[in-house]
């Protein structure tokens, strides 16, 4: 029989799957992993997502991770991008191997910043400079919403992009090297806003290549 608490997860009321998923993190069972990861794929609403992903965090990593990783093959945006946030948060490192290209540069914007999230914390060290150049290839990608979350996953990776953004800073296209030139600015300086590091960027390039500040 199904625990009443699964029943609440599928309430038409927000206030019951919120007090649901509460209810399952306070108190742990096998048996809510499933359900959990299945309302994660559905649930229109971020603060009851967000309770979601904690009570999956609750229960073991060996239980949930294998299922989240599965579910990163899903068809649904929202299956992949919250399976991917809840990995950075359960932080299993055994979840790193299953973060592929394709997860990276997903076409939904929303699935591709969940994978740099994770992947910037779930990669070995030995993957990094690798890691860096799959990101680099994203520059220029999305509003400024998503371009900042690619540059702080950049940024979290340390000396390791710094050949990829030096590369990308002679892409053939201005709006790769302006957010190259951003992000270097935010890894010299993590306090900096963004979008004053972009709008200098772009007057770099405007520069040209014979005038572009170091």
């Amino acid at each position: 029989m199904s625990s009443p608490n699964i029943t609440r997860l599928r309430s038409g009321d927000a206030s019951v799957r919120l007090g649901a998923a509460l209810a399952v993190g306070t108190a742990p069972d096998p048996e809510y992993v499933g359900p959990l990861i299945e309302r994660c794929a559905v649930e229109p609403e971020f603060f009851v997502r967000d309770m979601l992903t904690w009570a999956l965090t609750r229960h073991p990593p060996g239980i949930t991770v294998p299922r989240l990783v599965e579910e990163l093959g899903s068809e649904r945006p929202q299956a992949r991008s919250q399976a991917l946030h809840t990995l950075s948060k359960v932080g299993d490192a055994r979840a790193w191997p299953a973060i592929t290209r394709a997860h990276l540069t997903d076409p939904c914007d929303e699935v591709a910043r969940s994978a740099w999230r994770a992947a910037v914390i779930l990669v070995p060290e030995a993957d990094r400079p690798a890691l860096a150049d799959v990101l680099a290839s994203q520059l220029g990608r999305g509003g400024r919403d998503t371009q900042l979350s690619l540059s702080r996953a950049l940024v979290a990776l340390g000396e390791a992009a710094a050949p990829a953004l030096r590369t990308a800073r002679s892409h053939r296209d201005p709006g790769v090297r302006q957010h190259a030139i951003a992000t270097e600015r935010l890894r010299r300086d993590p306090d900096a806003a963004f979008g004053y590091a972009l709008e200098e960027a772009k007057r770099v390039v405007a520069l040209g290549p014979g005038r572009q500040e170091e």
